[in-house]
């Protein structure tokens, strides 16, 4: 009877193993597994030379003293040493040894006679999945195949006299989902005596109660199985029992098994995480959100040495094992038609990971996937990133029939803010600076109108609208200054945000249209954002401007509903997109940035349309510009206090550089000291290994050093020094200011204990200074776009309470009949959405955006 699998890891192997004596009269503990592997002897076979290594007996015949062994087919000593260790590392009562896997699965396979029912797997290799075929086909035997990775699903299978194996493995192939192994030994011998069998990986699954066990030893040129003592007369009769000189091979290989197995699995984590980073959807049970990875974490000591991932698209995958040269095999043995009703993925690709460097490894795959076209380097990141499939975008538009509906839909799209963490000020003198998104955004949609008139709404600018004939906006030219004279002529120096905000609108409408097709729409966005506090609230409009619109003139495709067995998640299972769209959006958002703010640094919109954190270096001061990617970036939360104090940043930018040149040495050691604190906070932010206590020690520090430095610049203001006191004492918290400073927002770090009640005492002193606090994360998404699929949204947007926040302008009744009429309900599918959202009070958006369906995020 199998031993339990709860006491496994604390008993005693049955079989016995040497021990030195000892004058001490407390047993010795059992040795570990890698101590197992490593110590070859059999205390019933000693060598009359005392050898120090198993001798090959390399001899057909024997002349059969004591009738032990005859031939070396049914019986020979190397063999049996062999056999005698694999049971003993196995903790199985008997071993013996093949040639190979499927010879080991053959000789399993010959207890079943006609008439006789198996219970398989869904997910099997492909050479077992053949053999299950013959036997079916010329022996009689039925076979049932199950999705075993629930129990439940084998109970209507499992028969008490037509049941005679149960053949099960985990993590299964190629697919590598989990199996209980413990828990189907368990159901099935309630109801059948049949024998349970487990292909082996990391685990003994003797101990998880499997009666038969075969392992693949794929390092070596044998396979061993643990089966009732009567079996070896099979491998006998069959004649497939493992040579003299390949089981001692196989012996010398077992001792350092353990430390090979140990590297081939931190390897194959480091491929795993790589491919899960780049967006693949990756099977492997060392990822975190691996199904039932809390099963395999209790039946395995390890994650094994073999994985598999998801193309998109059966020819680049082939094209990416066209261009290996170290490692790569598809699951490509099981006919077309089975793997369809299997939900094998076509475009799968396995990896069986062995000793080589993890660093030659990973190039060899990723100098594939980059010749393959999988994935390609992403200049703004300086990041390599993953390419979509250009035939799943084709195929979105056609599962939309977007060729004629995309500018009849309603368009959502949002998009974070920003803060400088660190390197304010200093950025613009050649020194690093850190910048993350912020969990406050701004939200764009764009509705259809019919009268061929143009209009935006601008809630968070006084509530703006103004609205233009298509017509007559000066296609001729479409120059900035045109637009201005003409379009924007009218809009005077009291309507100037407004009029920056439409001429930034009107540019891009203008810059994407194609030919004469020239939609007629209205753009309303709101933000959560505070407007001109230094928090990228520009640069989130210009990139929901950029996304909108560019949507609407049918210069973006979003990907195509994934097929039923892929998934590509991001952000807690919300679906990605891809970063071809990304980067599009990107070069017009920074566009409408030129031509809000002149000459833009390029790092708020990037963050607005990444998210995450990024570093940003300006080029010409001795040092390599551009922006890089901050990987592993740690969701923070911060406190974000408007201080409502205006701000020039222009003037404050000049005195910086006035005070450089009248004080170069005391300017330069500072900017020195600045770039030290951006180089500090990045290693902190990527450092996977930190403690996350350590990580806000760091930043704690660096906060309060990099806000003296600006002090001494002369960049702060009473106000945000007030906020800045307001946190430190008596709480304890460190502030500095961000952005351009003299004014503006202030920054707060907020510990992961720190007390609700502290935090809410907090912001209502802020608010009795008349101060604006914002309790926010950073580091979160980036763009975002509401899935336009009828299968990712709900129904209807059910009204909210009336908006108490709007400004002094009463804008038109919304949505007027030229707007409503042609868009209403969507062909039926959705309830408009711009009434609710221009209605909706400010602090209400993100649950009721959060509710209208699924979002596609970067």
């Amino acid at each position: 009877m199998a031993p339990n699998p709860h006491d496994f890891k604390d008993r005693l192997h049955d079989l016995p193993t040497p021990e030195p004596e000892s004058p001490f009269p407390r047993a010795r503990k059992p040795y570990r597994f890698s101590t197992l592997c490593a110590t070859v002897e059999n205390p019933d076979m000693k060598d009359q030379y005392g050898s120090s290594s198993v001798p090959i007996y390399q001899t057909a015949t024997f002349k059969g003293v004591g009738n032990e062994y005859d031939y070396t087919r049914s019986g020979n000593p190397t063999r049996t040493h062999l056999q005698h260790h694999l049971a003993k590392i196995s903790s199985a009562s008997h071993a013996f040894t093949v040639s190979s896997g499927m010879a080991a699965l053959d000789v399993i396979l010959r207890i079943l006679k006609p008439g006789d029912e198996v219970i398989a797997g869904d997910d099997l290799y492909g050479g077992t999945n053949r053999l299950l075929t013959y036997i079916r086909k010329h022996v009689g035997v039925v076979v049932h195949h199950v999705d075993t990775t629930n129990p439940e699903n084998l109970h209507d299978y499992i028969h008490p006299t037509k049941t005679a194996m149960v053949l099960l493995e985990s993590p299964t192939n190629p697919l590598l989902k989990i199996v209980d192994l413990a828990t189907i030994s368990k159901d099935v011998k309630e109801i059948a005596p049949a024998p349970t069998c487990s292909g082996r990986s990391n685990m003994v699954p003797i101990s998880t109660s499997a009666d038969i066990t075969i392992s693949w030893l794929e390092s070596s040129p044998a396979t061993e199985t643990t089966l009732p003592s009567r079996s070896p007369s099979r491998s006998t009769l069959s004649g497939n029992a493992l040579t003299p000189i390949d089981s001692f091979l196989l012996l010398r290989g077992i001792k350092t098994l353990a430390l090979r197995m140990d590297r081939q699995q931190q390897t194959t984590q480091l491929v795993a995480e790589y491919l899960w980073n780049l967006g693949f959807h990756v099977n492997y049970p060392g990822l975190p959100d691996h199904p039932q990875r809390e099963v395999h974490l209790r039946i395995a000591d390890g994650n094994g040495a073999v994985l598999s991932f998801e193309t998109g698209n059966k020819e680049l995958s082939e094209k990416i094992v066209a261009a290996t040269r170290l490692w790569v095999s598809v699951h490509a043995s099981i006919d077309a038609a089975t793997r369809a009703a299997r939900g094998l993925p076509e475009d799968l690709i396995r990896l069986c990971v062995g000793i080589e460097d993890p660093t030659d490894l990973l190039d060899d795959l990723e100098h594939a996937l980059l010749d393959a076209g999988a994935i390609e380097l992403n200049a703004a990141q300086n990041k390599l990133v993953r390419v979509p499939d250009p035939d799943a975008l084709s195929r979105a538009v056609h599962d939309l029939d977007l060729n004629g509906d995309q500018e009849q839909l309603e368009w959502f799209v949002s998009a974070p803010g920003k803060v400088i963490l660190f390197g304010e000020h200093a950025v613009v003198h050649g020194v690093t600076a850190v910048a993350a998104s912020v969990d406050l955004r701004c939200y764009g949609l764009t509705t259809p109108r019919t009268d061929n008139k143009l209009s935006v709404h601008f809630s968070d600018i006084d509530n703006f609208y103004h609205e233009w004939d298509i017509q007559n906006l000066p296609w001729d030219s479409r120059l900035v200054e045109a637009i201005t004279s003409t379009a924007l002529a009218e809009l005077g120096e009291d309507k100037k945000a407004a009029r920056a905000a439409s001429l930034a609108f009107l540019y891009l409408y203008m810059a994407l249209a194609k030919g004469d097709r020239r939609p007629a729409l209205n753009f309303t966005a709101r933000s959560t954002l505070p407007v001109g506090a230094g928090l990228g609230s520009s640069a989130s409009f210009s990139t929901c401007a950029a996304a909108a619109l560019s949507l609407v003139h049918r210069r973006l495709t979003l990907p195509a509903l994934p097929a039923p067995n892929v998934t590509h998640t991001s952000h807690q299972g919300r679906r990605a997109l891809p970063h071809n769209i990304a980067e599009d959006v990107n070069r017009l958002a920074f566009m409408a940035e030129k031509i809000l703010h002149g000459n833009p640094s390029g790092v708020d919109n990037s963050v607005s349309v990444f998210g995450g954190a990024l570093a940003y270096t300006r080029a010409g001061f001795g040092r390599d510009g551009g922006m890089e990617g901050i990987q592993g970036f740690k969701s923070l939360k911060f406190l974000l206090t408007n201080s409502k104090v205006p701000r020039d940043t222009k003037k404050l930018v000049a005195g910086v550089g006035e005070k450089k040149a009248n004080e170069p040495e005391l300017v330069n050691g500072i900017l020195k000291s600045i770039q030290s604190i951006s180089d500090e906070a990045r290693r902190a932010l990527a450092d996977p290994e930190l403690p996350r206590d350590a990580l806000l020690s760091a930043l704690n520090a660096l906060i309060e050093e990099n806000h003296d430095h600006l002090v001494t610049l002369g960049v702060s203001h009473p106000a945000l020094e007030t906020i800045r006191e307001k946190t430190k004492s008596p709480f304890g918290l460190s502030t500095k200011l961000t952005g351009a400073g003299g004014g503006g927002c202030a920054v707060t770090l907020i510990p992961d204990d720190f007390k609700d009640e502290d935090l809410q005492s907090l912001i209502d002193e802020l608010i009795r200074q008349d101060y604006q606090p914002y309790l926010t994360s950073v580091g979160g998404s980036g763009l975002g776009i509401l899935s336009p699929y009828p299968e990712h949204r709900t129904r209807g947007s059910d009204p909210l309470p009336p908006r108490q926040d709007v400004g002094q302008v009463t804008p038109p009744e919304t949505p007027n009949p030229e707007i409503a009429e042609g868009y209403e309900k969507q062909a039926g599918v959705f309830d408009p959405l711009r009434p609710p959202f221009e209605t909706a009070a400010t602090t209400d958006l993100p649950g009721w955006t959060a509710g209208l369906g699924r979002w596609l995020y970067v």
